[in-house]
């Protein structure tokens, strides 16, 4: 099953973790062409995540850890064809 974290930190919100790793993938799927099918599961996968999550909820959620000096991690994943994520606090 296909996962990817994505690190937030103070300076940087879940949403725009997202949207930079989203951003990294599609540059790295122009450059190797659109034959790299785990590039394009990973650019679904980022892609479905940024339309469908509450990042305000998100956000909620994480900055209470972040703002405490705890490190918040997300692992994003599909299930039934649905991105899903998991929140882990370190």
């Amino acid at each position: 099953m296909l996962k990817i974290e994505l690190v937030p930190d103070l300076n940087h919100c879940i949403e725009t973790v997202a949207k930079q790793k989203y951003a990294e993938v599609v540059r790295q799927l122009l450059s190797s062409g659109a034959g790299d099918e785990k590039l394009c599961e990973r650019a679904k996968l980022l892609r479905s995540f940024l339309e469908t999550a509450d990042f305000k909820k998100l956000r909620e959620e994480s900055e209470r850890y972040l703002v405490g000096g705890r490190r918040v991690k997300f692992v994003v994943y599909l299930k039934a064809g649905a991105a899903m994520y998991e929140m882990r606090v370190h």
